[in-house]
C-alpha cells in the first residue's frame, strides 16, 4: 500500500515531576492513501493528542512522525508551519468559520495563506466548494448555513492547495444523524475517489461502517487495528 505517513515510537508527556501525565505510550502507526481511517476510543485516551502530533500542531516528547518521507520532527516553526500548509488539511468539531466572510470568502482566505490570490484564488474556492456540493451557496454567510453546510464548507477550506492527507477532529459531533452521514459520506470519497489519506477522531459508532480502518485506543495505547477490506454506506461499495 502507499504509505501517506509514518509514526514509530510516539510519546508525549504533559507536564514533569509528579505533575507528568503520559498521553501517548509508545505508538506506532502508517496511514495510507486512499483510505479513510478513523480513531476510536474513550475520552482522555489519546486520540486528538495523537492527530495533533500526525498533523505537526503538538511535538512528540519522543519519536518520529514522516510524511511522504520527510522527517517533521527536525523542522523549525516556521518550516514546520509552512509543511503544514502544502500538505495537510484540518477539519474541526467547531467549523471555526469566520462569521463576517461568505462561504467562498472562507475558502479565498484559506488559499491567500498559500499564496494564491485575485481571480485564481476565486476559481480555486469556487471549484472546491461545487465539490462538496455547495455550488449554490458561495455568497452564503455561515448563519444561514446549516451545520452540516457549515462543515462542508470547513471540508472545503482545509482542501485549499489540495493536500495529499485530511485530518478531522470529531467533524461529525455537533450535526444531526443525517448531516453527519453525509459529511462521512463526502471524507470517504475524498479519500477512495480522489487518493487522500483521510484519518478521523470519532466517539460515534455509526460512523463505523465508512472506515477501510479502525484503530482503537486506550491510556495512550493503541489496542487494536482493524482492516476492514469491504466498507460500504448506504449501498456503495468502497
Amino acid at each position: 500500500m502507499n504509505v501517506a505517513l509514518e509514526a514509530r515510537g510516539l510519546r508525549k508527556v504533559y507536564a514533569q515531576g509528579e505533575a507528568a501525565m503520559v498521553a501517548l505510550e509508545h505508538v506506532d502507526l502508517d496511514i495510507h492513501r486512499g483510505e479513510l481511517t478513523l480513531l476510536m476510543g474513550p475520552s482522555g485516551s489519546g486520540k486528538t493528542t495523537l492527530l495533533s502530533i500526525l498533523g505537526g500542531i503538538l511535538r512528540p516528547t519522543s519519536g518520529t512522525v514522516a510524511i511522504d518521507g520527510q522527517a517533521i520532527g527536525g523542522l523549525g516553526d516556521r518550516e514546520l508551519s509552512q509543511f503544514r500548509l502544502r500538505n495537510i488539511g484540518f477539519v474541526f468539531q467547531g467549523f471555526n468559520l469566520f462569521p463576517t466572510l461568505s462561504a467562498v470568502q472562507n475558502v479565498e482566505l484559506a488559499l491567500d495563506l498559500r499564496g494564491i490570490r485575485g481571480k485564481t484564488a476565486r476559481g480555486q474556492a469556487t471549484e472546491l466548494l461545487e465539490q462538496v456540493g455547495l455550488g449554490a451557496k458561495l455568497h452564503t454567510h455561515p448563519a444561514e448555513l446549516s451545520g452540516g453546510q457549515k462543515q462542508r464548507v470547513a471540508i472545503a477550506r482545509a482542501l485549499a492547495g489540495h493536500p495529499a492527507m485530511l485530518l478531522a477532529d470529531e467533524p461529525t459531533a455537533a450535526l444531526d444523524s443525517h448531516s453527519g452521514h453525509s459529511v462521512m459520506q463526502l471524507m470517504q470519497g475524498l479519500a477512495h475517489d480522489r487518493g487522500r489519506a483521510v484519518v478521523i477522531v470519532t466517539h460515534d459508532s455509526r460512523m463505523q461502517s465508512y472506515a477501510n480502518r479502525i484503530v482503537r485506543m486506550a491510556d495512550g495505547r493503541v489496542t487494536s487495528d482493524e482492516r476492514i477490506p469491504h466498507a460500504r454506506v448506504e449501498g456503495v461499495s468502497a
